[in-house]
């Protein structure tokens, strides 16, 4: 099944889009854990059960913690940092996988022309095809 290795690749990213986080984000890891979380319930980008601190964010942002990172982390992550000054950009494929699929999970596209078409100008080249790829997972699980 393909969605299945597209879904480990975002799993396999999530750490580094929660590490851009905390590498250019403005503040101590504690700080930019509450920011997280707090624009997660404004945006409604997801509901945190609590608020972490900064250990659990540093915790996330290790490769072997994918499975453990709650997507409302990773919406948001990716909210905010599509949103910055600095232009960041996912630095692997696993990664880039992470940011498509939270892309297509915090808007609403029609389809995935207009999804890559919203995407800022700073990421259409590194995201088209992991968008693709993210618009071919989300359309097959909507099969099952």
């Amino acid at each position: 099944m393909p969605q299945s290795g597209f879904y480990a690749k975002v799993r396999r990213g999530m750490p580094a889009l929660i590490g851009q986080w905390l590498e250019l984000g403005q503040g101590d890891p504690d700080r930019l854990a509450l920011i997280l979380a707090e624009t997660a319930r404004v945006a409604r980008v997801g509901e945190p059960d609590a608020t972490p601190d900064g250990a659990t964010l540093a915790e996330w942002s290790q490769d072997e913690a994918g499975d453990r990172i709650p997507l409302w982390a990773a919406r948001t992550a990716t909210f905010l940092l599509v949103q910055m000054p600095a232009r960041p950009v996912p630095k692997d494929d696993d990664e880039a996988c992470a940011w498509a699929y939270c892309w297509l999970r915090n808007r609403e596209f029609a389809n995935v022309d207009e999804a890559r078409a919203a995407l800022p100008a700073h990421l259409q080249d590194m995201l088209t095809h992991a968008v693709g790829a993210a618009w071919a997972d989300r359309q097959g699980l909507r099969l099952v």
